[in-house]
Formats: structure tokens, sequence, C-alpha cells
């Protein structure tokens, strides 16, 4: 399972980042990184919350 960022349609409101700190940031820009993409079984329910808040959709779990 991985977390996939859709880079172009992200607006840096950084919700996700408060729902999975130990797997994304925003950067000094205001840009989200991905810390992590590949995920295990621990981190899933810290990505799908992640996608759940995004206001635009720039996550999704694959």
């Amino acid at each position: 399972m991985r977390i996939v960022l859709d880079r172009p349609r992200c607006e840096g409101h950084g919700l996700c980042e408060e729902a999975a700190p130990r797997l994304m940031h925003l950067d000094d820009d205001g840009e989200l990184v991905l810390d992590r993409e590949e995920l295990g079984e621990a981190d899933a329910g810290l990505a799908n919350a992640a996608v759940r808040v995004c206001p635009v959709a720039a996550l999704r779990i694959a």
C-alpha cells in the first residue's frame, strides 16, 4: 500500500500533516512532503485519516 500525492492539486492546507505527522510534513515553502510513500499496516489508519481530511482531495491510497 502506498500514499500518493497529486502535487498540482495540493494547496498546503496542512490538515493532512496534522492527521498523519509521522508520514508527511509541510516544508518551509508550505509544500507537502511525503516522508514515507510505502506504508505498512501500522500506518494505514494514519494514511486514511490524512486522505479523508484533505479539502482538495490531493491524497489517495493506492
